[in-house]
Order: C-alpha cells, then structure tokens, then sequence
C-alpha cells in the first residue's frame, strides 16, 4: 500500500505540472490575443478605412492623393513639426536646466520645487490654454497690466506661439523627469578622474555631463516630440486659424463628419510617431545597458554662487507654473472677468451650460477608477506573465513588443480606430459574415475605459516589469522545485512584494484618465459625458469661466488622490523595506 502511494506522489505532481504549463501556455496565449485585439486589429480597422472611399470601395492611396494635394490639410504637417521641434527645444532646455539643479546643486526644498513642476501632470492640456488666454487674451490679466495698475504686454496669442507656450507647459514635467533620473544615475568616478586630470568645469560639464546622459537626453527629445505633435486640448483652445494635424482629425470628424479624411489625417499623424517610437526603443536599449554597469552615486558639493543660480532660476519657473493655476482659479472664482471681481461659486453651479456639469465630473471620476483598477490588473498580470514566466519565449517576445506598442498610437488614433472597430456589425471575410463579438461595447463605459486603459498601457507596463526584475527569479523556481503552483506564488509573494508598484500604476492610470481628452473624445456618448470632454464642449460654446471651474475640479481631485496614494504607498513601501531586512 505504501509503495503504491509512493508511486503514484510522482505520478501525480507530474500530471500537476502538466497542468499547470498548459495553464501558463494558454495565459500567455491570452496576453498576446489581449494586445491583437485592443491595438492590431483597431489600427488595422484605420489603415484599411482610409483606403475606402465613403461607400466602404476600394480607392487604394487616392485619399492620401487628395489630402497631399490640399495646402490647406497638407500644411498642418509643417505647422505640427514647427510646434513639435519648437516645443522640444524649449522643454527640454529648461528641462535639462531644472534637473541640474536638482541633482547637482544643494537647492534647498528639492521635494517642494519638484512636486510644483509635476503639476502640469495632473491637468487637461485644455487648461494650459484657458489658462493663456485669461493671462494674454484681449482681456487676459497681463495684456491689460494687472488691471491697469502696470503697462500691458500683448502676445499675438491665437497661433503658434499660444500652441507652444501651452505644449511647452505640457511636456516640461515629462522632460524633467527623464532627465533627472539620467543625471542621478551617473558616475561619480567620472568627474574625480576628469578633475584629477585638470579639466575645469566648463570642460568637464561637455565631456563627462552631456556624454553620460546622453541616452536619457536623446529619450526626452523624442518624448517631448511626440507629446507635443499630438496633442489635441491646447491647440483647439488657443490654436486659432493654426491648423495642426491633431486638430485637423477633430474637424474632420465631429466638423465634417467626414470619417474617411479623418482615417488619412490620422495615419499622417501616426507616421513620425511611430519612427520616433522606434529610434526611442533603440535607444532605451542602449541606456539599459549602461544603467546596468557598477557606479558611485555622485553627491553634490555645496556652492554659494552655483546654488544660489539654481534656487533663482527653480524658483522663477515654479513661479511661472503656479500663476498659471492660480489664475486658473481665480477666474473660476470670479463673477464676470474682468468686469465684477467679486469671488464666488457662481460658476462651480453649472447652470446654464452645456457639458454635463457635475455629472461629468462624477462619470469621469469612476471612468477613472475602473480604469486603474482594471488596467492595473490586466498590466500587472501580463507583465508578470511575460517576465516571469520562463516558457514560450518566441510568444513572449511577441507579447512585449505588442504591450509596448500602444506608446506609438496617439489618443486621437486610438479613439477613432475604436470607432471603426467595435461600431462595426460585423465583417465579410472569405465571403462569410462574421459578427462582431465586440460591437456591445459600443458607447459604453466599457469602451471608454478599455481606450485608458490602452492609452496609458505601455508606461504601467514597463513600470510593472521594472518592479518585477528586482524580484529574484529564485521565487519561481523554488515554488516549481516544491510543486506549489505559480499563481499562489504570484499572490502570496509577487502581490504583496510589488504592492507599491501596483499602486503607482493604478495612480497613474487614475490621474491620466481624468485628464485626457484625446483617447475619449469620439468615444463618449450624450448618456456618459465626461470632465475632459465638457471643458472641451463649454470651451467651444464661449463659457470659459465654466470650463476653467470643470478643469480645476480635475486638477484637485487629481492632487488630492495623489496624496492619498502617496501616504499609502509610503507605509507599504516601508513595510517592504522592512521584510527585506528581516
């Protein structure tokens, strides 16, 4: 009797794990299906509308004929460069100049100015150019000098300067960030070498500096690029008679109704993002492999003159970023701009607007969390899947480069290839009728956020996989070697170990749903009108104060859960530390 039972205990953790590897086989498999049917066969559904004349027939390139050979569409290709290119340069200088001083210099409240440049993260890019127009309209507080009280200054705002002004607004944090992690990560063993050699400042910040983050500088060009040639809320507030490519597939669209000229714009628009997606991937590749090489964290060194620059120049910029905001909501305070100052709620009411009012806000709010709570599931689980899975490595491959190619597909491409896909019936395929599974997502809740949480995927995966290389691959061939199953590994373990990155994902995807306009702004439906959508509609129908009122509502709802998130994630973060120690 013993002896059979001893045979037959291999038996059966032989037909367990047997189990369990087609288990991991059909999850992985799962994965991949995820990623074809959220991203491929959208985008697919997009390059064959725009090769379909209005009846749905063939036309080949025609359409993009007749779009090259309009100056008036064509020119938005140069007028998106010039914004883009424009936007890049300033961004990333100030950028550059901004994460210096926070990595280099003792400047005093590092925490503080850093959190203030991050503001920008948490608004609907619409409110950058609400907010131009309150300080730079005809009426705007500075053209007018405060009232009066100094000489006016007048920018010619409606154009490409209020464009950039508000893009550069947008993109500064994103370049900021990237670069302050380059700079923090160098060699301190660089600078002792070239000092000890004689190189003196000037020559040390040209062949040691700029060398060593040069990755990191390359990536927040790109970044910068990218953010800036698609973005759509800025330029439709303050982009006046500038027609830029964003704002063309709008028109197209919701102006024109004209859907097989939106397909072409889009696709125009999806070219230079995708080839600086793939010039960005390569040279991540490259700034991972210096990463990974031994250094000495380089430590500041106290300089009167050095500091002092740096905590003028900090100062002015953080200064510049907070007028913006307040005068976002003093005028969301204000009776009438700028002819009855007094303060009041009046315009937090809603009345009398289009937009939806606070039933916007509330639909945008739980579009938010279910976007974080199902996006970060979904991200987590497949990262997990694809990193720590050690089978189907081909399938695997096919699943990272499919989770990180929604970083190349701007929110307006995946809002109308989301239109085409899930609004179509069904399809003929080899002279079949084949339904579409899909189509009941259709002006829901459900395609909204399935389109965030698509949006944002590719940045909470890689964050999700940064979280899960830490982890020792030991955790999973231990569990294998003693038969426990990888998924009670997976949440007894992995989970509880990677809880602060998970919340970080779930935070980022929150604060990004709310404040996106692009990804659902031909998704939503009269029955759930959405806080991005309505600033965009009241900004359309000349109620300003409204829109701005609905935008600061979304900047505060955004700030506050990131404090709450924060104060979470930094008990767990010092429980974790604390395990590890133990």
């Amino acid at each position: 009797m013993a002896e059979s039972l001893a045979l037959s205990r291999p038996l059966f953790l032989k037909t367990l794990l047997a189990g369990e590897t087609a288990l991991k086989r059909g999850l992985i498999i799962l994965a991949c299906l995820w990623m074809t049917v959220v991203v491929i066969l959208p985008v697919g559904t997009l390059l064959m509308k725009s090769l379909t004349n209005g009846a749905g027939e063939f036309v080949g390139l025609a359409n993009y004929i007749e779009y090259f050979s309009s100056p008036n569409l064509s020119g938005s290709i140069g007028n998106s460069v010039f914004v883009a290119l424009f936007t890049t340069l300033v961004s990333v200088s100030t950028g550059f100049a901004f994460a210096y001083a926070l990595t280099r210099t003792c400047l005093p409240g590092k925490g503080l100015f850093k959190g203030i440049a991050m503001m920008p993260l948490f608004a609907p890019t619409l409110l950058n150019g609400i907010a131009l127009i309150y300080l730079f309209g005809r009426k705007g507080l500075i053209t007018k000098g405060f009232f009066g009280a100094l000489p006016g200054i007048k920018l010619p705002l409606y154009g490409p300067v209020g464009i950039i002004i508000s893009e550069v607004m947008y993109t500064f944090p994103q370049a900021m960030l990237i670069l302050s992690i380059a700079l923090s990560i160098t060699d301190a063993r660089l600078y002792e070498a070239a000092r000890s050699l004689g190189a003196g400042p000037v020559r040390i910040f040209f062949t040691v500096t700029l060398p060593s983050i040069k990755y990191g500088l390359l990536s927040a060009v790109f970044v910068c690029f990218v953010l800036a040639f698609t973005d759509f809320g800025a330029p439709k507030v303050v982009g006046g008679n500038f027609n830029i490519l964003a704002t063309d597939i709008y028109k197209q669209v919701i102006g024109q109704q004209n859907f097989v000229m939106g397909a072409v714009v889009s696709v125009v628009l999806l070219i230079p993002t995708v080839i600086a997606f793939i010039v960005d991937r390569i040279i991540q590749g490259k700034q991972a492999a210096i990463i990974a090489a031994k250094s000495v964290p380089l430590v500041p060194v106290p300089n009167r003159l050095a500091d002092s620059a740096a905590l003028a120049f900090c100062g002015i910029t953080v200064l510049l970023i907070l007028s913006f905001y307040a005068t976002a909501l003093f005028a969301s305070l204000v009776k009438v701009w700028p002819y009855d100052l007094t303060l009041g709620f009046r315009h937090y009411h809603f009345t009398g607007t289009g937009g939806g009012g606070y039933n916007a806000f509330f639909n945008s709010i739980r579009m938010s969390l279910y976007s974080a709570a199902l996006g970060t599931v979904i991200t987590f689980s497949s990262a997990y899947l694809i990193e720590k899975i050690r089978i189907m490595k081909p399938v695997r491959q096919a699943a990272y480069f499919l989770s990180i190619l929604p970083l190349a597909l701007p929110g307006l491409v995946i809002g109308l290839s989301y239109i085409f896909f899930f609004n179509a019936g069904g399809w003929t395929v080899l002279g079949l009728a084949v339904p579409n599974p899909l189509n009941f997502l259709y002006a829901t809740m459900g395609i909204l956020v399935l389109s965030n949480i698509v949006h944002f995927y590719t940045v909470s995966f890689l964050s999700a996989t940064t979280a899960l290389k830490q982890l020792d691959i030991e955790f999973e061939q231990v569990s294998d070697s003693m038969g426990v199953p990888f998924y009670k590994t997976f949440f007894r373990t992995t989970v509880p170990v990677c809880l602060p990155a998970a919340l970080e994902i779930a935070i980022y995807y929150f604060v990004n749903s709310m404040a996106t306009v692009s990804a659902v702004i031909f998704l939503y439906s009269a029955d759930l009108p959405l806080a991005s959508v309505a600033i965009a509609n009241m900004d359309d129908a000349g109620d300003i104060a409204p829109a701005c009122a609905m935008s600061v509502l979304v900047v505060v709802t955004n700030i506050l859960v990131r404090l709450i998130f924060s104060l979470i994630t930094g008990k767990l973060k010092g429980r974790s530390q604390a395990w590890t120690q133990k």
